[in-house]
């Protein structure tokens, strides 16, 4: 969907805030960018919708170059989601939902079905909430209405700029598992810049470390955790996290194929292939067993042996150790 190829921007006074990245951004995904201040996440994703100009290089959007296009045309088409909400104070939540719809020539009854259909969709009653204006909402509520106001116009992309870092740490959590329940629903091309990895790690598909206008790596979060590139983001993710990250590996990671012995053992407690290593090893204690069995649509499809979770967790310490 989104392509950076060879994207660098340079600034009149010499500073050169990015310098060469390649980046794809696949449809429907949720890609975060991550890194120290003045990386360059924002001035990345400012790109995106023109906001910032690359000094040379070409960015596409469904294989076609955007230098070409108009920009307020692009800009319509494109979701917006900035820290500050930006709604504005003099407009009601309807009119500030409805704003592009109502510049791109919706009819009436079409922008006001939008509005009732988004405000539900985050746990916001319609009758309730669109005749008010702004600040008679909490910061949490405008945030909401900044995030559904991006999907009015039924935008394939949509870019968020550290959009709930000013909140408190309840609504913050909150709006990230509503976000994530959203995406599954909606399957937007999310581009989300944010200087948290733990908020990261949590709701992006793919994420992208960044450092001196570069790119360090990109990979799931699951990848980032268990093969951090250099040691520049293995310090950037953090110890714990991805100690934590390795123990709530699937037990997938660790199970034996299955043999004739184990489907002798009629007895054997059973765990889902999606649990974790850690869940598994808490079965064994409990069961008091040597071995669980690994189901994936109810059939047994290998096992789980505490000695394969003791040789897990001993490789893990031996990592912790070396690295000290």
């Amino acid at each position: 969907m989104i392509k950076f190829v060879n994207v660098s921007k340079k600034y009149s006074d010499g500073t050169e805030a990015i310098k060469g990245i390649d980046i794809e951004i696949p449809e429907g995904k949720l890609v975060a960018l991550i890194g120290p201040s003045g990386c360059g996440k924002t001035t990345t994703m400012k790109m995106i919708n023109k906001l910032i100009t690359p000094t040379k290089g070409t960015i596409f959007i469904n294989g076609e170059d955007i230098t070409a296009k108009n920009e307020v045309e692009l800009r319509r088409n494109i979701g917006y989601v900035i820290q500050r909400i930006g709604l504005l104070p003099h407009m009601t939540i309807e009119e500030n939902i409805s704003l592009v719809p109502r510049l791109k020539g919706w009819k009436k009854e079409e922008y006001q079905s939008r509005v009732n259909e988004l405000l539900e969709l985050v746990g916001l009653e319609p009758d309730t909430f669109k005749k008010r204006y702004p600040l008679e909402l909490s910061g949490g509520q405008q945030q909401r209405v900044g995030v559904v106001r991006a999907l009015a116009a039924e935008p394939p992309i949509i870019l968020m700029d550290e959009p709930f870092s000013a909140l408190d740490p309840i609504s913050r959590e909150q709006l990230q598992d509503e976000l994530k329940a959203l995406q599954k629903k909606i399957h937007k091309t999310i581009v989300f810049v944010t200087h948290d990895m733990d908020e990261a790690l949590k709701i992006a598909d793919e994420i992208v470390i960044m450092r001196d206008g570069k790119i360090e790596q990109i990979a799931t979060p699951e990848q980032l955790l268990q093969n951090p590139a250099n040691d520049f983001v293995h310090t950037f993710i953090g110890e714990d996290r991805i100690n934590k990250g390795n123990s709530n590996r699937h037990v997938m990671d660790i199970m034996i194929s299955l043999n004739e012995s184990d489907l002798l053992e009629k007895e054997l407690p059973t765990i889902s292939w999606e649990s974790t290593i850690t869940e598994a090893a808490k079965q064994l204690i409990q069961k008091k067993v040597d071995k669980i069995a690994v189901v994936k649509n109810k059939e047994i499809v290998g096992t789980i042996t505490k000695e394969e979770v003791l040789h897990f967790v001993a490789g893990i310490r031996r990592e912790e150790e070396s690295s000290c």
